[in-house]
């Protein structure tokens, strides 16, 4: 007969083998739980593993719809088993709810094999969750992209060329997409029609609704209204647009210049004062004549002419140039003005570049948090 020590050592030698078998079919649930990125798949194969191949009676997880075998509701009386499955941070995701056979005990091998599986179904899980989430952003950021070339390519693509008259813009959105609107239309008389436009609100129900008005300005423009009734009928349009359109009111500056008369007409509607300088320095500012379009039904606006004589410039802007702050200190408009008014370029584009310069100095590397536009309009022909 074997010994005590023989006896003793086969033991040890089959529980070894026995620990070996349970990490390799441990090893190989985990194979297939890893198997897919995809949630349904990982808890599906968690399922199979238990019932088919550990031959437990029944299992699922609960509010998921999934579920194999025979799983007894938890008002039948009978035990279940339950293992929460939590993430890295220790919030539970789910939870695998298993009946064994009969409703016994399971072995330690059983106990410790669901224990393990449950473990690496918790860190599937998370990652199928992490993968179906950066392919939401990525999809999410795709679309931004694209949205973020189409509004870029419904600002003006060519500029007109009026002799002795200098014209630019620029325009930067805060994220992907903003509420800033700046539309150029040239008229068949020869006049130029200038809007620009700031959508309460930022991103992409803003951009949204810039399209819109875009859509709305675009069509009115194109009859040669008086600048006045325009604003006034792009008013009564944007308030009829409804409730949500009403949320997202628009202050909008038009402008038409009128290059043989040398004079700009100009309808404020809500919108920072525009700032006109003449040749000696002298500053004017076109203030409000109503509220932002789509704030109050029936409002009427009037619109007020200017001479536009040699070495006069023209700024229409944005709130996002002048809430510019460092610390508690705001760029504001009359350091705006200062700059437009005292910049040695003669030419709308080096103005604009001056202002952008004198605004990211002021800020000192801070974020940008608001869409920033802005038009300049130059007379660049010598006195007579």
């Amino acid at each position: 007969m074997a010994s005590d020590a023989q006896l003793a050592a086969d033991g040890e030698t089959i529980e070894l083998q026995q620990q070996v078998a349970r990490l390799q079919a441990l090893l190989e649930a985990s194979r297939q739980v890893h198997g897919t990125i995809r949630e349904e798949e990982v808890l599906e194969s968690v399922l199979r593993i238990v019932v088919r191949e550990l031959e437990m009676a029944g299992a699922g997880f609960p509010g998921s719809g999934l579920a194999y075998g025979d799983l007894p509701s938890a008002t039948a009386g009978e035990q279940l088993l339950i293992y929460p499955l939590a993430d890295r941070d220790g919030n539970k995701m789910t939870e695998l709810v298993v009946a064994s056979p009969g409703a016994r005990e399971l072995t330690l091998s059983e106990a410790d094999f669901l224990e393990g599986l449950a473990l690496q179904a918790a860190v599937a899980l998370e990652n199928a969750r992490n993968h179906k989430r950066n392919m939401e952003f990525a999809r999410l950021q795709q679309d931004l992209d694209a949205a973020r070339q189409i509004q870029r390519s419904l600002l003006p693509q060519r500029l007109p060329a009026i002799p002795c008259y200098s014209l630019a813009f620029r325009s930067d959105t805060c994220y992907e997409v903003g509420g800033d609107y700046l539309d150029i239309v040239e008229e068949r008389d020869g006049r130029l029609l200038m809007v620009v436009a700031d959508v309460a609100g930022k991103g992409l129900a803003s951009a949204i609704m810039s399209t819109s008005f875009r859509a709305a300005f675009r069509g009115m423009a194109a009859t040669g209204m008086p600048l006045d009734e325009l604003a006034t009928r792009m008013n009564q349009h944007h308030w009829t647009e409804g409730e949500e359109a009403r949320r997202r009111y628009v202050t909008a500056i038009f402008v038409r210049l009128h290059p043989q008369k040398r004079e700009i007409e100009v309808v404020n509607a809500g919108h920072n004062p525009g700032f006109l300088v003449d040749a000696n320095g002298a500053a004017y500012q076109f203030a409000a004549a109503g509220t932002p379009l789509g704030l109050l039904p029936g409002m009427r606006y009037s619109s007020e002419r200017r001479d536009f004589a040699a070495g006069a410039r023209l700024l229409l802007y944005t709130d996002g140039l002048t809430e510019v702050f460092r610390g508690d200190e705001e760029f504001g408009p009359e350091r705006l003005l200062n700059e437009f008014s005292t910049c040695r370029s003669c030419e709308a584009d080096g103005m604009l570049d001056a202002l952008w310069a004198a605004i990211q100095g002021f800020a000192q590397g801070g974020p940008q948090a608001d869409d920033m536009t802005a038009l300049a309009l130059c007379r660049v022909e010598t006195p007579e």
